[in-house]
C-alpha cells in the first residue's frame, strides 16, 4: 500500500487499535498482524520499521506470545511496548521478574542523563532529569537489561522504564506512548518513526484516495457492475462516492427503505448521490414488507433476525435485475479485518466478519472492499475529501435494524412516526447546542410506558421518551453525556409539545457497561 510502511505485532493488548492510529494521524501507513506472523510474511511486507504492542502476559506464562527470534535479529528499527519490551528483553538475554504488585494507572518517568550514540533519540524531546507523566500496566518488571542495552528513563520503582540499544535502533518502553495518559506520548512516537526510522509522513487521504482509484479500475473490468448497498450512513456513502469516483455509472446504488430510518433519510440520499454525485440510484419501497414481518414482534433478537432476512431478500431480488452486476461493494473497516483474524493470546477477540449478513456467498458475487484499510476517523476524512457532505460524513453510528431496536415492544407505522419525530427533535437541539460533534451517539428511544399526564385541562394516558446521549471513543465503552439542563428542557418541552402521544420525556444515566448503548 505504501512504500514506507510500520509493521505492529499484536499480542492481545488493548491498546494495539491505538498505536496503529497514533502512527497514522502521524501520516505514516501502518498494519497490525498477528506475533505469530512468520519471518517469511515480515519479509514480504518490508516494514519500515516494527512495533511490538503490550499484553496481559507474563513472559514466563504458560503457552506466553512469543515472535520468531529471526525477527528481532532484523536490522531495521524496533519499539517494544510494555509487553513487547519485557519479551524483547527476555529473548535477548536479560532478566524479567514477577513484581510484587501490578503497576497500574499514571506515573512520573524521568530521562536519565544522557548515553552515548543514538541511544538517547526516542528521548530527546525530554529534559533529563525532568518528570513527565505516563500510563502504566504491567504486572512483571525487568531486573536486569540485555547486553548492551541501556536504560534511558526511570520510576521511582522502575529503574528500567525505556531502554536503548547502544548501538542498534532497538528500543523498549514499560509504559504506553499511545493513549492519552502519556500526554507527550505523541512526541515519542515521532522520534521512532522520524528520528530512528527516518520516515516522512506521506500517508494522506489524498494518497490513499489516488491509489484506491487506480486499483478499482485495475480490478473491474469495463463491461461489469458494482452493486453498492446504500444505508444512508458514513461507510456505505463513503464507498459509493470512492466508487462513482473510481468507476462512474458502472456503480449501481441500492437503498432499500424499509420504513425503520431517520427522518429526512430516503430524501438525502437522493439528493446526494442521485441529484449531487449522479450515480445510478435504485430505490427500494420495501416499508410493507417489513412492517408485515415484524407485526407482533417484541423478541429484540427475532426483530434484527427478520430486518437482516428481509433486507436480503429484497436486495436479492433487485440485484438481480442488474445485468453484468457481478461485483458487491461493502463498507468493511480496518477493525473488522483486524477481528477477523484469530490472535492467539487471552484476549484475543474471534469473530467472522460479514457485513451484509452473508449475502456475497448467497449471491456468489465477488467482494470490493475499498475502506478495509481505515479506521473510522480516517473514513470521515476520506468523506471530505470525495466532497461529501460535512453532516453526512460526521454522522453519529445508527444501528443495522433502525428505529426497530429503539421501540421497545411492537414495532408498528405509528410508532416509528412518533420515534422519528422525537429522534429529529434530539438531533435538532443537540446540534443547535453545539454537541453533536463532541458526544458519540444522541437519540430517542419510545418506551411502552404509559403514565398519566395534564395537558391543557384535558387528562392524558401516554406514552414515555426516554433520550440517551453518550460520551465514547470506540463505543465498546460509554458514559452517559452531562448535557446542560438547559438543553435537556428545550428536548423535553418540544417532544412533549410537538409529538402527538407522548406526555412524558427522561432522560437514561446509565453506563456501558454495565448497559448497552442501544436499549434492544
Amino acid at each position: 500500500m505504501a512504500d514506507q510502511r510500520v509493521l505492529i505485532l499484536d499480542f492481545g493488548s488493548q491498546y494495539t487499535q491505538l498505536i496503529a492510529r497514533r502512527v497514522r494521524q502521524l501520516r505514516v501507513y501502518c498494519e497490525i498482524h498477528p506475533h505469530t506472523m512468520s519471518p517469511a510474511d515480515v519479509d514480504k511486507f518490508q516494514p519500515s520499521a516494527i512495533i511490538l504492542s503490550g499484553g496481559p502476559s507474563s513472559v514466563y506464562g504458560t503457552n506466553a506470545p512469543k515472535v520468531d527470534r529471526a525477527i528481532l535479529e532484523r536490522s531495521g528499527p524496533l519499539l517494544g511496548i510494555c509487553y513487547g519490551q519485557q519479551l524483547l528483553t527476555h529473548e535477548l538475554g536479560g532478566k524479567v521478574v514477577q513484581a510484587s504488585e501490578r503497576e497500574y494507572g499514571r506515573a512520573l518517568v524521568s530521562r536519565t542523563r544522557a548515553t552515548t550514540g543514538k541511544a538517547d533519540t526516542l528521548l530527546h524531546a525530554f529534559n533529563a532529569g525532568e518528570p513527565f507523566e505516563v500510563w502504566m500496566s504491567h504486572g512483571d518488571r525487568i531486573e536486569a537489561l540485555p547486553p548492551d542495552f541501556v536504560a534511558i528513563a526511570s520510576t521511582d520503582s522502575t529503574p528500567f522504564a525505556a531502554m536503548a540499544h547502544k548501538s542498534k535502533p532497538i528500543f523498549g518502553l514499560q509504559f504506553h506512548p499511545e493513549v492519552a495518559h502519556t500526554p507527550r506520548g505523541i512526541q515519542i512516537l515521532e522520534a521512532f518513526l522520524f528520528d530512528i526510522a527516518g520516515l516522512t509522513p506521506t500517508w494522506t487521504m489524498g494518497s490513499f484516495l489516488e491509489g484506491q482509484i487506480k486499483k478499482l479500475r485495475a480490478d473491474i473490468p469495463k463491461n461489469e457492475k458494482v452493486i453498492c448497498a446504500l444505508s444512508g450512513g458514513v461507510d456505505s456513502s463513503v464507498v459509493a462516492a470512492l466508487l462513482g469516483k473510481a468507476i462512474g455509472d458502472q456503480v449501481q446504488c441500492i437503498f432499500v427503505d424499509n420504513g425503520l430510518l431517520r427522518r429526512g433519510e430516503v430524501e438525502q440520499v437522493k439528493d446526494i448521490f442521485g441529484r449531487a454525485l449522479h450515480l445510478p440510484l435504485q430505490v427500494v419501497d420495501a416499508r410493507e414488507t417489513f412492517m408485515t414481518a415484524l407485526a407482533g414482534v417484541v423478541d429484540p433478537e427475532k426483530k434484527r433476525k427478520i430486518i437482516g432476512g428481509k433486507f436480503i431478500e429484497v436486495f436479492e431480488h433487485e440485484a438481480k435485475s442488474i445485468a453484468g452486476a457481478n461485483f458487491l461493494a461493502q463498507g468493511t473497516l480496518y477493525p473488522d479485518v483486524i477481528e477477523s483474524v484469530s490472535f492467539k493470546g487471552p484476549s484475543a477477540v474471534i469473530k467472522s466478519h460479514h457485513n451484509v449478513g452473508g449475502l456475497p456467498e448467497r449471491m456468489r458475487m465477488k467482494l470490493v472492499e475499498p475502506l478495509r484499510e481505515l479506521f473510522k476517523d480516517e473514513v470521515r476524512l476520506l468523506g471530505a475529501e470525495l466532497g461529501l457532505p460535512d453532516h453526512l460524513c460526521y454522522r453519529q453510528p445508527f444501528p443495522g435494524p433502525g428505529l426497530a431496536v429503539r421501540i421497545i415492544g411492537d414495532v408498528t407505522q405509528a410508532r416509528c412516526d412518533v420515534l422519528r419525530q422525537a429522534d429529529a427533535i434530539v438531533e435538532e437541539e443537540i446540534i443547535a447546542a453545539d454537541y453533536y460533534r463532541k458526544v458519540w451517539q444522541s437519540f430517542a428511544v419510545l418506551l411502552p410506558v404509559r403514565s398519566v399526564g395534564v395537558m391543557g385541562d384535558d387528562r392524558t394516558y401516554d406514552e414515555t421518551i426516554a433520550i440517551r446521549c453518550v460520551d465514547s471513543t470506540d463505543g465498546m465503552t460509554a458514559d452517559w453525556s452531562r448535557l446542560p439542563y438547559e438543553v435537556l428542557a428545550r428536548m423535553s418541552s418540544r417532544i412533549i409539545n410537538e409529538v402527538r402521544g407522548i406526555n412524558r420525556v427522561v432522560y437514561d444515566v446509565s453506563s456501558k457497561p454495565p448497559a448497552t448503548i442501544e436499549w434492544e
